[in-house]
C-alpha cells in the first residue's frame, strides 16, 4: 500500500476503515488503553490521526487491504478540517465519467503535469455552470486527490467517487441539517404528480434540492427539463452531478441561493414541484418577505416556515400544475397556521394529505406527511373534497412494497371519479371541505379517516384487523410474562445495606461524570455575562424531550421544542437521562440512552448525565438517581418543584457490584416498559372491538350458534 499523508478521520471514518460497527469502535476506545487518543473534534465529535489509526488497526490484523474508494478517501483528509478539495473535485467526477472506457482508464497513469492539464481543462467545460465551482484555480497540490480520484471512477464508477466526495463535503459541514430523501419516497412522491394515465411532467422544480434524489427520480420517471436550488453551494454542486450522470439528455440547470430570500428562478412556471424543505427553521425570513406576492393564501406566520415553502412551490405552477411536499405533521394541525390551512382547503390548492410510517425519511421517529397540492385554475370550481390517507397504520415497520399499494391505487381511484369515491374503511377517504374548515383545520388524517359511518364498516376488514390485534395483545403478554418471572430477590441482612454516598457535585469534582442541560435563552454564565447566542440550527435533528422520557417513547420533539439561539447538547449512547421538573401526581423518570438515539438533540427540562465508564455503570447510575427518597432530598421549589442535580447522591460501590445493580435496575425498565406496551395493545383491540359491536360489523361470541 502505497505510503500516503496523515489526516484527521472521526469514529464514523475508523469503522468504515476497519469495516465494523460504531459500537465496536465505541468499545475499542474503552477497553483498550492503546487504542490512539483523539487529537481534536470536540467531546461529542473527536478526531484522531489517521496514520495512528491505520498502524493501531493493522497492529491487530483489523485493517483490509484498500480499495480505490478508500484511498480517495485518505488522500481527501490530507488536509483536515477542509471539504474544498472535495468539492473542487466534483468536475473531474463528470468530466471522466464522460470519457470512454479506454479513456477513463488512462488516466491514472498520466504524470502529474498531464493530469493537472487534464483538469484544468475540464473543470472549465464540466463545470463552467456549475453552483460554487467557479473561481477555483487548480495547483499541484490537487494532484494527489485527483490521481485518487480518477483512479476510483475508472475502477469503482462515478457514482461512488461521488458519494466519497460528499462523505467528505458533508463531514466539514459540521451538521448541515440537510438530509436525502430515501429513494423508495422520492419515487412515490414522483408518481403523485400524475394520475398514472397521463404523460409525466417535463419541467420539474425542487426549491431545496439538497444532493438532489427528488429531482433524480423526477427524471427516472420522465422529466426532461430540470431545475434545482439549494441554500448550500456543496449540495447544488453535488445535485448537478449526480442529476447529470444519470440522466445526461436531460437540461439541467442547478442555482445556489435561498430560495424564499432569493429566488433563482424567479419567473420560472413548472409543470410540477417536487420538494422536501428544511423544517424548523425559524429564521426564515419572516420579517423580509411580509408583503410578497407569494403569499396568495396568507402570510405564513413565523413559527410556520413550511407554509412558506408550500405557497413557493404552489408561485411557480401553471394552472393544474402539482407540487408533492415532504412536511412534518404538526403541519397539518399546529395552530398559528390554521388560517393559512384553511385557504388552502378553500381554494382548491390542497389536494391531499397522506400519513406515513415512521422510518419513511428522516428524521426516523417521527411519521411524516405528503401534501400534494395543485395551482387552482380560476376557470374550475374548486373540488369540494381534499383526500386523506393514513399509510402509517399496521405494526410490522416500514414496508414500502404496502405503502405504495395504499397510497397510489386510492389517489388514482380519487382522481378518476372524486364525487364517487368511498376510500378504504380506516385507511383513506374523500373527506368533504366544510368537514375541513372547523376552528381547528386539522388535516392529520387518522383523526378524519378512522371514525366513519356504520354503512362504510367492512365486517371482513375489521374481523381480521381485531385478530391481528388479538395476536399483538398475546405477543406482549408473553413479553411481559417472561419478563416477570420472579428469579428471586434476595433480602439482604437484618437491616438494609448502609453504602457510603457522594454527591453529584462531588463526582463532578473528581471528573467521574458530566452534568449537560438544554439551557433557556437568556441565561447567564459565572462571569454574568450572557451566553453567546449561537445561529439557529439549520433543518432539524430528533430531539428527545421530558415527555419522551415520561412516556418512555422514541424522540418526538424537533427545531420547534427546542429554545430559540441555544445549541443543545446531542445525546451519546450511556447517556443518562433524568427529568428535571416534577409534575403533580407523577415521579421522576430516568433512562439510558440507546444506540439509535445517539445525535439526537437534548430537549429541555432534562438532566444528562455523562458518566466515565470506567468508573460509573449508567444504568446503576440512572437507578439510583431516580430513587424517591434521593429525589425529594435534592427537589427544590414550591409551586414548580425541580430537581437540583449536584444534590442527588450515589453510592460509592465497586465498579462490579454497580454493574450487577444496574442490570437489576435494567430488567425493572424492560418490565415496565413491557407492561406499558401490553396496556397500549389491550387498549387497541377494545377500541376496536367495541367500535365493530357497536357499529353492526362484528358479532359477539356464540352469536346465532345453540
Amino acid at each position: 500500500m502505497n505510503q500516503q499523508a496523515s489526516g484527521l478521520v472521526t469514529a464514523a471514518d475508523i469503522s468504515r476503515l476497519a469495516g465494523v460497527t460504531r459500537a465496536t469502535v465505541s468499545n475499542w476506545r474503552r477497553r483498550h488503553p492503546d487504542f490512539p487518543a483523539p487529537v481534536g473534534g470536540t467531546d461529542t465529535s473527536p478526531t484522531y490521526d489517521l496514520g495512528a489509526v491505520r498502524a493501531w488497526l493493522s497492529a491487530r490484523g483489523q485493517l483490509p487491504q484498500d480499495t480505490p474508494a478508500d484511498e480517495l478517501r485518505t488522500a481527501l483528509r490530507t488536509r483536515s478540517g477542509d471539504g474544498e478539495p472535495a468539492l473542487r473535485l466534483l468536475p473531474a467526477v463528470l468530466a471522466a465519467a464522460r470519457l470512454d472506457r479506454g479513456e477513463r482508464e488512462a488516466l491514472p497513469l498520466l504524470g502529474d503535469d498531464a493530469l493537472l492539464r487534464w483538469f484544468r481543462s475540464a473543470a472549465d467545460s464540466a463545470g463552467g455552470d456549475m453552483p460554487g465551482i467557479k473561481g477555483f484555480a487548480y495547483g499541484a497540490d490537487v494532484t494527489g486527490p485527483l490521481r485518487a480520484l480518477v483512479r476510483c471512477v475508472s475502477t469503482e464508477g462515478a457514482e461512488a467517487a461521488t458519494d466519497v466526495l460528499a462523505e467528505r463535503l458533508q463531514e466539514t459541514a459540521g451538521g448541515s441539517g440537510t438530509y436525502v430523501t430515501p429513494r423508495p419516497l422520492a419515487d412515490l412522491m414522483a408518481q403523485l404528480l400524475t394520475d398514472g394515465a397521463n404523460a409525466f411532467p417535463a419541467s420539474v422544480l425542487d426549491p431545496a434540492c439538497g444532493t438532489g434524489s427528488l429531482l433524480a427520480a423526477a427524471a427516472s420517471a420522465g422529466a426532461t427539463e430540470l431545475h434545482g436550488q439549494d441554500i448550500q453551494a456543496a449540495q447544488a454542486a453535488q445535485a448537478a452531478v449526480r442529476i447529470r450522470l444519470g440522466t445526461p439528455e436531460a437540461a439541467v440547470s442547478v442555482r445556489t441561493g435561498d430560495s424564499l430570500r432569493a429566488d433563482a428562478f424567479q419567473g420560472l412556471t413548472a409543470d410540477a414541484v417536487l420538494c422536501n424543505p428544511p423544517y424548523g427553521v425559524r429564521d426564515w425570513g419572516h420579517g423580509d418577505l411580509v408583503y410578497d406576492q407569494r403569499w396568495a393564501y396568507g402570510v405564513p406566520p413565523r413559527g410556520e416556515p413550511e407554509l412558506a415553502w408550500v405557497q413557493h412551490s404552489l408561485a411557480h405552477l401553471a394552472p393544474r400544475g402539482r407540487a408533492v411536499l415532504l412536511m412534518p405533521p404538526a403541519v397539518a394541525e399546529r395552530t398559528a397556521g390554521r388560517l393559512v390551512r384553511a385557504q388552502l382547503v378553500r381554494d382548491g390548492a390542497l389536494r391531499a394529505v397522506v400519513s406515513l410510517p415512521q422510518g419513511a425519511a428522516t428524521p426516523l421517529h417521527i411519521g411524516l406527511h405528503l401534501w400534494v397540492l395543485e395551482q387552482p385554475d380560476p376557470q374550475v370550481e374548486p373540488p369540494g373534497t381534499v383526500l386523506l390517507v393514513d399509510a402509517a397504520t399496521g405494526e410490522r415497520g416500514l414496508d414500502w412494497a404496502a405503502v405504495n399499494e395504499t397510497v397510489l391505487p386510492a389517489w388514482r381511484r380519487y382522481l378518476a371519479d372524486q364525487d364517487g369515491f368511498t376510500g378504504d374503511q380506516g385507511i383513506a377517504g374523500a373527506v368533504p371541505v366544510p368537514g375541513l374548515l372547523t376552528e381547528a383545520v386539522d388535516l392529520t388524517p387518522a383523526r378524519h379517516i378512522r371514525t366513519t359511518s356504520r354503512q362504510a364498516l367492512r365486517p371482513a376488514v375489521l374481523a381480521r384487523q381485531a385478530s391481528e390485534l388479538y395476536d399483538r395483545l398475546q405477543q406482549a403478554a408473553r413479553d411481559l410474562t417472561g419478563l416477570s418471572t420472579d428469579d428471586g430477590w434476595p433480602p439482604a441482612d437484618d437491616r438494609p445495606r448502609d453504602w457510603r454516598t457522594a454527591t453529584v457535585a462531588d463526582l463532578l469534582r473528581g471528573g467521574a461524570l458530566d452534568v449537560l442541560r438544554t439551557a433557556p435563552p437568556g441565561r447567564r454564565t459565572r462571569s454574568g455575562q450572557p451566553q453567546p447566542e449561537p445561529e439557529p440550527e439549520p433543518g432539524g435533528r430528533p430531539a428527545l424531550t421530558a415527555a419522551d422520557v415520561m412516556e418512555n417513547r422514541p424522540a418526538s420533539g424537533t427545531g420547534a421544542d427546542l429554545p430559540s439561539g441555544i445549541a443543545p447538547p446531542s445525546l451519546q449512547e450511556d447517556d443518562v437521562l433524568l427529568t428535571e421538573i416534577i409534575p403533580a401526581g407523577r415521579t421522576v423518570m430516568a433512562r439510558v440512552v440507546k444506540p439509535d438515539e445517539a445525535g439526537c438533540a437534548l430537549g429541555p427540562r432534562l438532566l444528562l448525565f455523562r458518566p466515565d465508564r470506567r468508573r460509573l455503570d449508567p444504568w446503576f447510575l440512572a437507578g439510583f438517581l431516580a430513587a424517591e427518597e434521593n429525589v425529594n432530598a435534592a427537589a427544590t421549589g414550591t409551586s414548580v418543584v425541580r430537581v437540583d442535580p449536584r444534590r442527588l447522591r450515589v453510592p460509592l460501590l465497586p465498579l462490579a457490584e454497580q454493574q450487577r445493580y444496574g442490570a437489576a435496575f435494567r430488567r425493572l425498565h424492560e418490565l415496565r416498559t413491557a407492561a406499558r406496551r401490553a396496556d397500549r395493545a389491550a387498549e387497541d383491540v377494545t377500541l376496536l372491538l367495541g367500535a365493530g359491536l357497536t357499529g353492526g360489523a362484528l358479532l359477539p361470541h356464540g352469536h346465532g350458534t345453540a
